[in-house]
């Protein structure tokens, strides 16, 4: 069984990917043609890329 750090390092990285997947997938597709729209997506999903690379190195540590 994985103790609560753990267990919250893997569920953030888990709901940081589905995050990610909805921006790819959906926002942008969604979004207007306005180039602020699409810079603003962009910006959030290179955001939650660098937190989910973060997140999985700490995954790793800890279950090494």
């Amino acid at each position: 069984m994985l103790d609560n750090h753990k267990f919250n390092l893997l569920n953030q990285l888990v709901q940081e990917s589905k995050s990610l997947w909805r921006i790819e997938n959906v926002y942008l597709k969604d979004a207007d043609s306005s180039d602020d729209s699409v810079a603003t997506w962009e910006k959030v999903a290179q955001e939650k890329r660098k937190c989910i690379e973060h997140l999985e190195e700490q995954v790793k540590k800890c279950m090494s």
